[in-house]
């Protein structure tokens, strides 16, 4: 008797589990499809894309000495590799290496039980993380087509395993150097604040857009401002990503953004 009264309440919140997301997730799926990116994506993509390579190769060729002297420097305190590749989920969930400058010190895995993560990053590291210049290396992404200036940032694939199919919408469009949850707050605003921000520009991206948060990213790399994240914040981040992913069990009607 107790086990189909068990199968009984399971049903109702299985049931009410669906009403749920019909009523607040496939609704708002909707919302954000039934609006063309920018009127016409397929302009939109073509001459973002024009416009993503020759700036870049103009900025390749003005940052040539900075970004040479920045190699030198890394080369030049510990001997260790200048380039930093890291695994991230691109355009439609494919997954691409992102370029970075190395700002960590070499054989991390053994420094991990002795040194804080602070500690780890290198003299030079810490610089080029506070003015970007790490970044500048992602300048040749752009060039392969696997990233554009303006976007959603490229996150590590583990991040996706907890998205809800909303969350993932963020991937149908290229990752970017920069975006609208950078402008509004870097690092310094919660997971689901990043998200809603992804959520917001895929469904209003223009190239009046990207313009604006092109210059916006400037005056926000010239104030410094939550330039980082560390091991630890993507860590926390991830598990409110899992505690969001089982919210909808325990708790149908409650929503994280």
């Amino acid at each position: 008797m107790k086990h189909k009264t068990k199968k009984i309440e399971k049903e109702k919140v299985a049931k009410i589990n669906i009403k749920w997301y019909n009523d607040n997730v496939r609704k708002k799926r909707t919302r954000y499809h039934s609006k063309k990116i920018g009127g016409n994506r397929e302009m939109y993509v073509k001459v973002k894309r024009v416009t993503d390579t020759i700036l870049a190769i103009i900025l390749l060729v003005i940052f040539a000495i900075p970004m040479l002297i920045t190699a030198i420097a890394i080369k030049a305190e510990d001997g260790g590799p200048i380039i930093y590749k890291s695994k991230r989920m691109g355009k439609n969930l494919k997954v691409f290496n992102v370029y970075k400058f190395r700002s960590m010190k070499t054989h991390r895995k053994e420094l991990e039980s002795k040194l804080n993560h602070e500690d780890m990053v290198t003299k030079v590291g810490k610089f080029i993380r506070k003015t970007s210049l790490d970044e500048l290396p992602q300048l040749f992404n752009i060039l392969k087509g696997e990233m554009s200036f303006i976007g959603p940032r490229p996150w590590i694939p583990e991040y996706y395993e907890w998205f809800t199919e909303e969350h993932k919408r963020r991937a149908e469009v290229l990752p970017g150097i920069s975006g609208l949850a950078q402008v509004k707050g870097r690092n310094g605003i919660s997971i689901f604040k990043k998200l809603e921000y992804d959520l917001d520009y895929v469904k209003n991206a223009s190239l009046k857009q990207d313009a604006k948060l092109f210059f916006e990213t400037v005056k926000v790399v010239v104030t410094e401002a939550n330039a980082e994240i560390t091991e630890t914040g993507i860590k926390e981040e991830i598990n409110e990503l899992k505690e969001n992913h089982y919210l909808y069990i325990t708790h149908p009607y409650k929503e994280a953004i």
